[in-house]
């Protein structure tokens, strides 16, 4: 079935880009936590208290697992370690120098909502996984320049897949980006890679108003992964380390805007995150 994309009001947008302060936010109260000894639990509180503090809604907590039967997520945020590489559950477990800990979450704030995700070093980590981190972020960075040059995201996806390859990764094909507004999963699927239905039906133009959460999954050695009886953590399947990065990036009259980046200094006069 061809993919419905809503696109997005100028005012929409300025929404949205509120939404995203309060996850620009969340994270940064986050990297203040990051280090060894911290657990993620506790981390995943203090986010929780900057949500509620805002009167937003956690896009996650609570959120529906795909088997009905299994548990909903019972956090705000999804915390993934090492070789966990999506959907990771917050733990008591202390924080080691040598982990690194992707962070996903989202809030809706006044019927709009943001998205995005880091993976952070704790204390030092060996090189190899550092190129990993800066590879990830690296082919997010891509993809966003990108769409300020391309026409449809297929041409994007397929050289944000090149660009992992070229740096000896691999993509996790099983997870990909979405369309976000109102909800947190919208139309239109977006994938970190190429494939042949994507180049069909399953494409769809970059244009102004489009809204979408761009979210690289890159790992150290094979792209497959598997589940943990949690039913939640998705780790990978050789055991060896995934990072992720992501944003919420809308297609403005400007071009391509990452609306949970940092504020600009205008937006730091008023803001109220």
């Amino acid at each position: 079935m061809t993919q419905q994309v809503e696109l997005k009001s100028k005012r929409e947008i300025g929404l949205m880009r509120q939404a995203g302060l309060a996850v620009w936010k969340a994270h940064q109260i986050a990297a203040e936590m990051m280090r060894p000894g911290a657990t993620t639990l506790d981390i995943d509180r203090a986010v929780e208290e900057h949500f509620q503090g805002l009167g937003a809604e956690p896009l996650f907590k609570n959120y529906p697992n795909s088997s009905s039967s299994k548990p909903l997520f019972p956090a705000v945020t999804c915390m993934s370690v090492n070789e966990a590489v999506v959907h990771g559950i917050p733990s008591n477990r202390p924080l080691v120098e040598g982990d690194i800990v992707s962070i996903d979450t989202g809030c809706r704030l006044n019927g709009w909502c943001g998205d995005a995700a880091l993976t952070h070093p704790i204390g030092r980590v060996e090189p190899k996984i550092q190129r990993l981190l800066d590879v990830t972020r690296g082919v997010l960075d891509l993809a966003i320049e990108l769409l300020g040059e391309k026409s449809y995201w297929s041409e994007v996806a397929e050289q944000m897949g090149q660009y992992v390859t070229d740096h000896g990764f691999s993509t996790v094909e099983c997870f990909v980006g979405h369309g976000i507004g109102r909800e947190m999963h919208e139309d239109p699927q977006v994938p970190n890679f190429t494939s042949r239905s994507l180049r069909g039906r399953n494409d769809f133009r970059i244009e102004t108003g489009l809204v979408i959460a761009i979210e690289p999954m890159v790992n150290m050695g094979t792209k497959r992964v598997k589940i943990l009886p949690d039913h939640w953590t998705q780790v990978t399947s050789d055991g060896r380390p995934s990072a992720h990065f992501e944003h919420t990036v809308a297609i403005t009259d400007d071009g391509p805007t990452a609306l949970t980046a940092a504020p600009t200094p205008a937006e730091i006069e008023g803001m109220v995150v």
